[in-house]
């Protein structure tokens, strides 16, 4: 993902060499990270959101494209990334599927659209029992400062009173992360959000975030990064396994790598939007990605699924790993959704790490 200066994991003056103290938790108790919670005899399960008391689904719903995007500005991702945006109807039925099928975390941005996926996700989900995630801030230029007033505005278009998890978009140069937390706690204490997280936070920064939190008592609930069988940084980089030691759900957006996992596309079939110009659909990486997407198909046929409830279902099977593909319309929630459905035996996710094994960069 592309940063402006300032902005992203380099961003907010830490250093993953720099180990930060995180009083007020160790190492995870056994069972928490995973924090499974058997609802029936099937696979849907509740995970618990890092140490806090949320409960949610092994699968999330990723509103970024959800919404009125025509005023949204051309170079947005939420309007151009993925082609053309789904009708309301078309979301509403996507909401419907994924709660009938167990899915009841969604997640959006005040960023998405310049607010109109939060509009949506707002209109969609009012009076219904949903887990909504949403972010801080409005725009890359915002200020620490801002936080209060833009919480205000999330929560006026989200028509809610108080916001399930709110997190700190991406790091920046310009908004300490002690002063963020601190805002943040402010936030939990007068009851407007439940729970706190971050996205895009490196290893060292969410030992920051984390610390900062402790000292006010509250636990830092999730960290959102890009993971995927071929995006597997996560793993090397140090975030997951501070995740796991500081409790800490680590949510997984673009699990489908832009849709390469699922199988659709090729050298000769294209997706839609910004992401054709992406790596994984870039002459030189074709043969890999033909590769894993072979292999998916081959474990996915003895299980019935296809290669993207394959690739959701290894995401499932990480500890402490909750994914959030996206999903337009009912169709692609019921694909999704799926991935809850079965279980991967113990070789065949040795299979897939094995033969994605490059992509832990």
């Amino acid at each position: 993902m592309f940063w402006p200066a300032g902005v992203g994991p380099s961003a907010a003056g830490v250093s993953d060499d720099v180990g930060v103290p995180g009083s007020g938790a160790g190492p995870a108790d056994e069972g928490e990270v995973a924090g499974v919670t058997e609802l029936d005899g099937r696979q849907r399960a509740l995970l618990r959101l890092g140490r806090t008391d949320l409960r949610v689904s092994r699968l999330g719903v990723g509103a970024m494209v959800w919404g009125e995007m025509s005023a949204a500005p051309r170079w947005s991702p939420a309007r151009n990334a993925y082609g053309p945006t789904s009708t309301a109807e078309e979301q509403r039925a996507a909401l419907e599927m994924s709660l009938a099928a167990g899915v009841n975390f969604l997640d959006t941005a005040a960023m998405y659209g310049k607010g109109a996926s939060e509009r949506r996700v707002g209109e969609l989900t009012v009076g219904r029992e949903v887990v909504v995630a949403t972010k801080f801030p409005p725009s890359v230029l915002a200020r620490a400062g801002s936080l209060p007033a833009a919480l205000e505005a999330s929560l006026a278009r989200l028509q809610r009173s108080r916001i399930d998890l709110y997190q700190i978009h991406f790091p920046s140069r310009w908004m300490a992360i002690p002063t963020l937390m601190n805002l943040m706690a402010d936030a939990v204490e007068t009851g407007k959000i439940r729970a706190v997280g971050v996205s895009n936070y490196t290893a060292a920064q969410m030992r920051a975030a984390h610390a900062a939190l402790a000292r006010r008592g509250i636990p830092l609930a999730s960290n959102q990064v890009q993971y995927s069988l071929l995006h597997r940084n996560p793993e090397t980089d140090g975030v997951l396994e501070v995740c796991r030691q500081l409790g800490v759900t680590l949510i997984a957006y673009m699990p489908l790598a832009s849709g390469a996992l699922t199988g659709k596309y090729s050298a000769s079939v294209k997706p839609a939007g910004w992401r054709r110009y992406m790596g994984y659909f870039r002459g030189k990486n074709l043969p890999t990605l033909t590769r894993v997407v072979t292999l998916l198909r081959e474990i996915g046929a003895g299980h019935n699924r296809s290669p993207s409830q394959v690739a959701l279902r290894w995401l499932i099977q990480q500890d402490g790993v909750l994914p959030i593909p996206g999903a337009k319309n009912a169709s692609q929630a019921a694909q999704n959704a799926a991935a809850l459905t079965f279980t991967l035996d113990t070789p065949e996710v040795e299979a897939l790490s094995q033969a994605t094994h490059t992509a832990r960069a």
